[in-house]
């Protein structure tokens, strides 16, 4: 009996027993990091280390928070991540629409060097970047890093507004172009209303990377007025206290950092999958 359910059910044990690993790989940093906001100080730091506390605190929260000014970079990177995502949505759209139905001489070389340009690394770019932005006078500025952060992700959201628009029946705006609606009519009546799931799933996805992002604003946000949360971390970590840094601190942080994010996800989980899985293909 036992060796007929194997054979029967073996293959999908193994299979519930991976994911089970994977999740416990995956989800186990998230709790450490949980515990150890609500962690004394010198308890994190026992040897050998305890995963399940005895004495818990939420003193780490309010030493975190007048350790460093944690709520203007709570609205630095809401401002970043809003601005960035809505830039870099709205862009696409417009872009992906016109490559995928405007065909002219080019159009393909110029989507091939969109999605060739994923490829290219970020600190390729830093030193002409930083050089133009200080003529421009946008370092240190909202808006410089919420175009830089648009034209990190614009490529691949175009590509996925493309995809998504090669679904859409052309022969649908052909008709509403027949009974008499302009060309801007038929984008915001029938087109733009079809795209939704395209757009809803890109402007989480473009909001996330841009939460997460460290890069662009370690180097183009140096004050206190435009720095982000994940700028904020890095700052906090560098406050050692004798030979350690202040992990309960940052533990706190992280946590309040990954509120909005976990929200996001689980509310706009269905947009998610549902403009990936209809765009991803022709």
């Amino acid at each position: 009996m036992v060796g007929q359910f194997l054979r029967r059910h073996g293959g999908r044990i193994v299979t519930y027993i991976g994911f089970l690993i994977f999740a416990f790989v995956m989800l186990f940093p998230f709790y450490f990091i949980v515990v150890s906001s609500f962690t004394p100080r010198y308890e994190i730091f026992q040897t050998p280390p305890r995963y399940f506390p005895q004495n818990l605190t939420l003193e780490n929260y309010p030493n975190m928070i007048a350790t460093i000014p944690f709520w203007q970079y709570y609205a630095n990177s809401l401002i970043f991540a809003i601005g960035s995502s809505l830039l870099s949505t709205v862009v696409s759209a417009m872009a992906g629409y016109g490559l995928a139905r405007l065909k002219f001489p080019g159009s393909n070389l110029v989507f091939l060097g969109l999605v060739l340009s994923i490829a290219l690394p970020q600190v390729a770019l830093l030193v002409p970047i930083r050089e133009m932005y200080n003529v421009l006078g946008l370092n240190n500025t909202h808006l410089g890093l919420i175009i830089l952060m648009s034209s990190l992700v614009t490529p691949f959201t175009v590509w996925i507004m493309v995809s998504f628009v090669n679904q859409i029946p052309v022969e649908i705006e052909e008709a509403a172009l027949i009974d008499g609606a302009t060309l801007w009519q038929t984008i915001l009546r029938i087109v733009l209303p079809t795209m939704r799931p395209a757009l809803a799933t890109m402007l989480i996805i473009n909001f996330i990377n841009a939460w997460n992002e460290l890069l662009y604003p370690m180097i183009f946000a140096t004050r206190n007025d435009t720095k982000t949360l994940s700028v904020g971390l890095i700052s906090l970590g560098r406050e050692a206290i004798g030979t350690s840094r202040p992990w309960d601190r940052m533990s706190a942080m992280s946590v309040l950092m990954i509120i909005p994010v976990v929200i996001l996800i689980i509310f706009g989980q269905r947009a998610i999958v549902s403009g990936l899985t209809r765009g991803a293909v022709k």
